[in-house]
This record gives structure tokens, sequence and C-alpha cells, in this order.
């Protein structure tokens, strides 16, 4: 059994609250080992993306891991030179052959591209309406974008995949999707290690006896998100993990909020990376 904690997206399917992110996680046997000591430690949620070129790995990992199929939650995304509608049909079942596996339990669209972003999201619905896909969303969507996804289909999407930490609080984005009830996804919440240093930080984990890491990952939590950790690393894999069995207190909250600097570790939605290569 697992202590992963769920949460219930507004499709009605559950999601686990911790999952091991898998960006610039080499391909080949790093990804494969760092996915199977994740389920090892109790993870039941991985992500991954077709730009991300280890979804053979993870879905070789999740077919030789101890656990059942429908214990796990396997996420991945769309990328950027497959969006459009009869593209986003065709890399799915790409993804689905990658994987090795009979449905994606959540699929995004990775940047809101905006001459194909509503024709991939038509492509979505009749995705999750075959059941290849359980759970449809977005990544890198703004508020704009998330208003006209609603303004032409009527179906927004589960989860909106950002770049969310203390020191990047996007808290009009997250009241928005709260209101909406679409879940936050985290991603890179541990800021790539360059504020794991900053006395700020350091003195709430030395309070709450915990570190730095643990901390950033409990906030998210407790803000209602969910968390994508990476790590190929087995002890750091364990330690992200490790983050069920205290809470942080709303002084302590209030304090980690106002670590906001907006300090952007990856790419600005704004403006999207290009095409990725063939």
């Amino acid at each position: 059994m697992t202590d992963q904690l769920y949460k219930t997206m507004n499709d009605g399917h559950k999601i686990p609250v911790v999952g091991l992110g898998t960006w610039k996680s080499e391909p080949g046997d790093s990804t494969y080992n760092a996915v199977l000591a994740s389920i090892n430690a109790g993870y039941r949620h991985i992500d991954t993306a077709r730009a991300y070129d280890n979804e053979s790995d993870v879905g070789r990992a999740v077919n030789d891991a101890e656990v059942p199929r429908d214990d796990l939650f396997i996420t991945t995304k769309l990328w950027n030179k497959d969006q459009g509608y009869q593209t986003a049909l065709e890399a799915c079942e790409k993804s689905l052959a990658r994987l090795d596996c009979d449905y994606i339990d959540l699929y995004l669209i990775h940047w809101p591209l905006k001459e194909l972003r509503n024709d991939s999201w038509r492509a979505f619905i009749e995705l999750q309406e075959k059941g290849l896909c359980k759970s449809i969303g977005v990544s890198n969507f703004t508020i704009d974008n998330l208003k006209e996804l609603e303004a032409k289909y009527g179906i927004l999407p589960a989860i909106n995949q950002v770049e969310f930490h203390p020191y990047h609080y996007q808290k009009e984005l997250l009241e928005y999707c709260n209101f909406k009830n679409i879940i936050i996804e985290a991603y890179s919440p541990l800021v790539h290690a360059k504020r794991m240093d900053e006395p700020r930080l350091v003195a709430i984990s030395d309070e709450l006896s915990k570190t730095p890491a643990q901390v950033l990952i409990r906030w998210a939590m407790q803000r209602g998100m969910v968390v994508l950790p990476k790590s190929v690393n087995q002890n750091r894999i364990i330690e992200n993990f490790a983050v069920f069995d205290f809470e942080i207190s709303d002084s302590l909250m209030k304090r980690l909020d106002d670590l906001d600097e907006r300090f952007v570790t990856c790419w600005d939605p704004h403006n999207p990376p290009p095409y990725a290569p063939v």
C-alpha cells in the first residue's frame, strides 16, 4: 500500500498529489531506474512527455514494476510539432505505443500555440470520449488561454500544469483555476535547486526540521496543487515523497508566500519554445 494522497479532478477521476517529474531525465536506464525507484518508494504518479524523449523508458519501468497498471497514474503531453486536430489524434496513438499501454491517465497540451491549440483541444475531447485518455488537460496556459477554450468548447481542462513555487507564486492564476475547478499541477517546484540555500527558506526548513525540498513540496500541496518534483537520485526521490507526516502553519505559509519574486526558471508561457526537431 502507498500513503500517497489523491485529489479529485473535475471529470471525477483521481490524481495522486505527488508525482515524479521526468523532464531532463536522460532517456534510457537513468529514467527507467528513477521511475522504478519512485514506484518502490510509494509514488503512483509519473509525468513524462513526447518532448522528453523518454516515454518508452517510463513505459518499460511501469510494465516491470510490481504494481498493477490500474494503480498507477501516467501523464504525457502533446508536443508542439504534433499540434492540430488530426496530428494530435495520431500523436496520442504513438505515445500509447511508446508507453506500451492501452490508455493514458492524463494527456496534456504542452504549450498554448496560438494557431493550433483549439484544434488540439478538439482532438483531446475526442480522445477522451474514445477512452484512450481518461483525463485531458493543458500545460503553460494563461487565464486568457483557459477562457478561450471554455468559450469555444465549454469543456474545461482537468489540469493546468505550470511552473509554480514560492519564488514564482502565480496567485491570480491559482485563484482563477480554483474558481473553475481546474487543478494546478506544479512543475519545477524545487526551483531547479536555485534557491535551496536561500536564507529565508533555510530558516523555515530548520523550524520544521525538514529539508528545503520537502518544505517547497508541502507548500504546494497545502496550496491545493499537485506537485511534480524531479530527481534521478534514489535518496532524493525518497526524500521528496516524505512530505505526508507534517503540516506548515498558516504563519509559515504566509512567510513562504512572501518569497515571491516572479522567478521563472523555465520558459515564459507567453513566448513558447520553437517546434521540437524531428
